[in-house]
Parts: structure tokens; C-alpha cells; sequence
């Protein structure tokens, strides 16, 4: 049997309503910060409930909305500068994986010396030990893709590094999945975010790094988004699909806390780092095939596990996950996803490649097999038409 640790001190509550789990939640006496993005959250009025449970429970809080959608350090400044200002009790980062992300560097900003990048390990990061701990952080999501809200990482951008960072102060106080709030996300991001937790449940269950625990999982996760993702694209009202989504990207939150992602994350990072535009779990889509048909000869149980996890139970050679693969991204409308669409350039493709092994080079240490510079160029060139 595997020698394996398990640490998850988040105290997490997941279903329909549950936000009003806030009007009783265990909070330092303060004001607290809603940190997200855009309008959205507004406009919906989520920030408006999160607000008025806040307030139920004795708590004033303020907002910065300025989160983008792959969050800066710049943006993390600006917001950790107003937290110090405003004296911050604790954060509440809600939205999608950026704001939690950003509310998690926030809160550690807030009561350590010096800057993010200082506590980053990789490219140009400083690679200190984050000595402090944070102020408490709630964290609500309102899209099915990061897992976030139940692991201790963020991913934030600098120039053209975009690096995951973090450790065990980052995870979140308290989480509240509330598939309400998911129910609006439009159909394409449904399934650019759904792929994303996918490949974190799939891509921790062949790393290196993988336990029972984490395999465990990792298969429930794929189940669910094997059986709900295209439903949850296709008629995004279906409450019950969307709570199926919303579960598979919790527990794949777990195998990244558990686990770790691999190489795939480190490409697409490189990817979308260069060109901002780029979605993540576009990217991760646009790179699937040609990245996990490396791995047949290393991996070939458990990309078969995979593929019946998925509900192709009479997989039975590994050549079948990619057959599952390519059959959920049609069924969810993905399949045509080209690196060329994006403005990503042939030229390029040795920058992409080394900045993926400079800035996130550990997560290429998980892989099933090693992977080579060339070996990622070729995964870029058969996705690139």
C-alpha cells in the first residue's frame, strides 16, 4: 500500500442555498472585502447576497471588482494595497477561479512583508516560504472549472509568466459551493471550465504523485462530468446537472491538493501567458489529444480506467480514452478548438516551450513519462490545425 497524507482544513459546504451558510459563519469581527471581476457578479446579484448574509451574521464588507480574467500582480497589488488601507478583517473571493486566486494572494499579502512574486517558486519568483498566515478566506465560486475553492494554489500572471503558487495558508476558511450560482454561465464556458476540472482529476490520477486517496477522487470526478458536462452545456437550467459539475470540480479541487496536475497545465499556461485572450480550459482542449497520446505505453490502465469512468465500459486498450476524449468535446460542441484560431504562430512554438519548463517545469517532474522540448513542440504542432 502507498504511503499518503491527507490535509484539507476547509470547512466546505456544497448545495443548492448554501450561501446563507454565511449568516453563521465563524468570521473574525471586521469588515470583510468581496473581491471579484466585471459586472457579472453584480449584475446577478451574487455579490448582493453574499452582502446581506455577511450582514446577517454582524459583518460590513466592501467590494473591489476589478479581477481579470487571468488575474495580474498587478491586480493583486492594487487590491492588497486596499485591504491594508481599509483594515481588513478577512477576504471573500467570489467568481470564477481568478478571484478566489486573487483573494487567496491577497490575504497573504495583507499581513506578510514584501510581494507576491517574492513567495513564487519558479521563472522569475522569489522562492521565499510564506512565514505568516493569511487573513481568513471565504471563497465562493460561481463557475465549475478551477477547483480552487479546495485546494491551497492560485495561478496569477506576471508579464509573460503565468504561475501557479501557494501552499497550505492559502486554502480557503470556509468554501460554499452553490451550483445557483452557476446556472448562467454561458454554454462555451460551461465547457471550456468543465474540461479544465476534468483534466485536473485526470491528469492528478496519472501523475506520479497519485494515492488511493486521490484516485478516488479523481474516478468520481470523471464520472460526473462523463455523465453531466454536455448536459450542463446544452440546457444550462438543469439544476441537476449543473450540481453534478459543480461536485466534480470540488473533488477535482481534492486531487490537486492530493495529487498534482502535469505537463498538460504547464503548456497551457505557457500558452495563455503569451496570448491573454486564450481561455484555460480552451487551451487544455486544444492540446488533450496529442498530450495524453504520449502516455499510452506508460499509462495504459489507467487511461482504460479513465475511459470507463467517462461511461465507455467496454474500454479495454488505451486507445479508447482518446476515442471517450474526443467524443465528450463533440458532444460539447469543442471539438474544432485550434491553437490556429488564437494567434498562436508556428514560430513560436520553442518560446511556448521553455517558457512551460522554466516557469512550471515541476509539473513535467509528474508526468507518467519524461517529457522533451521536443516532445512539447510536437504536442503544439498536432494541435496547432
Amino acid at each position: 500500500m502507498d504511503i499518503f497524507s491527507f490535509y484539507m482544513p476547509t470547512r466546505l459546504f456544497f448545495g443548492r442555498g448554501s450561501v446563507q451558510k454565511l449568516t453563521r459563519a465563524r468570521l473574525p469581527e471586521g469588515r470583510g472585502l468581496i473581491i471579484t471581476g466585471g459586472t457579472s457578479t453584480t449584475r446577478l446579484g451574487y455579490v448582493a447576497k453574499v452582502a446581506d448574509a455577511l450582514a446577517e451574521a454582524g459583518h460590513e464588507t466592501m467590494v473591489y471588482n476589478k479581477v481579470q480574467p487571468n488575474p495580474t500582480i498587478e491586480g493583486v497589488r492594487e487590491c492588497a494595497a486596499l485591504c491594508r488601507a481599509e483594515n481588513i478583517a478577512f477576504v471573500v473571493g467570489l467568481g470564477g477561479g481568478s478571484s478566489i486566486d486573487t483573494a487567496k494572494a491577497v490575504a497573504i499579502m495583507a499581513t506578510n512583508e514584501g510581494d507576491w512574486w517574492d513567495y513564487i517558486h519558479g521563472g522569475t519568483g522569489g522562492g521565499k516560504r510564506i512565514a505568516k498566515a493569511g487573513l481568513p478566506i471565504v471563497a465562493i465560486p460561481t463557475t465549475a472549472g478551477t477547483g480552487t475553492e479546495a485546494d491551497p494554489f492560485t495561478v496569477i500572471t506576471n508579464g509573460e509568466e503565468k504561475i501557479g503558487g501557494g501552499g497550505e495558508k492559502c486554502f480557503p476558511t470556509i468554501s460554499i459551493v452553490d451550483p445557483d450560482f452557476m446556472m448562467t454561465v454561458p454554454p462555451h464556458l460551461t465547457a471550456y471550465q468543465g474540461f479544465d476540472a476534468f483534466f485536473h482529476a485526470a491528469e492528478g490520477y496519472i501523475a506520479t504523485t497519485a494515492s488511493p486517496i486521490s484516485e478516488m477522487f479523481s474516478l468520481k470526478a470523471i464520472e460526473l462530468i462523463g455523465r453531466s458536462l454536455a448536459t450542463a452545456v446544452h440546457e444550462g437550467g438543469n439544476a441537476d446537472a449543473r450540481a453534478d459539475v459543480a461536485l466534480a470540480n470540488t473533488l477535482a479541487g481534492f486531487v490537486e491538493t492530493l495529487s498534482s496536475c502535469t505537463g498538460e497545465h504547464a503548456i497551457e499556461h505557457a500558452l495563455s501567458a503569451f496570448h491573454p485572450a486564450l481561455p484555460h480550459g480552451a487551451g487544455l482542449i486544444m492540446i488533450s489529444k496529442a498530450y495524453w497520446s504520449r502516455f499510452f505505453e506508460s499509462s495504459g490502465d489507467k487511461l482504460v480506467a479513465i475511459a470507463r469512468a467517462l461511461g465507455h465500459t467496454d474500454a479495454h486498450k488505451p486507445e479508447d480514452f482518446i476515442t471517450a476524449l474526443a467524443a465528450l468535446q463533440k458532444h460539447c460542441n469543442v471539438s474544432e478548438l485550434r491553437l490556429s484560431g488564437y494567434g498562436v504562430q508556428p514560430e513560436d512554438f520553442g518560446k511556448i516551450a521553455d517558457n512551460a519548463t522554466d516557469t512550471m517545469g515541476g509539473l513535467f517532474r509528474v508526468d507518467p513519462r519524461p517529457l522533451s522540448r521536443e516532445d512539447i513542440i510536437g504536442i503544439l504542432e498536432e494541435s496547432y490545425k
